[in-house]
């Protein structure tokens, strides 16, 4: 299950971001989204864990944690929207 993680301080790295939620359990995958043209953060992200359970257990656990002073929001992610790709 995928969940999205929002709220993420802008000073942690992916590797933080992983361990923290590793913790729980058994992560598939963990990418923090960045800014394309400055490299900075943009304070969200999405990670998968293996099981559905450590999932629930994870947005149970870490919803509203606080993390470096910021409380974390953690909940299940939805399907990405289709965008069009036009740049003005």
């Amino acid at each position: 299950m995928k969940l999205f993680v929002g709220n993420i301080p802008y000073s942690m790295s992916e590797s933080e971001l992983r361990e923290l939620f590793e913790k729980v359990g058994e992560l598939e995958s963990c990418k923090l989204i960045m800014d394309r043209e400055t490299g900075r953060s943009k304070g969200f992200g999405f990670v998968e864990y293996k099981t559905e359970e450590d999932a629930s257990e994870a947005m149970e656990q870490l919803n509203e944690a606080d993390v470096q002073g910021k409380k974390l929001v953690v909940n299940k992610a939805r399907p990405q929207e289709k965008r069009n790709n036009i740049r003005r």
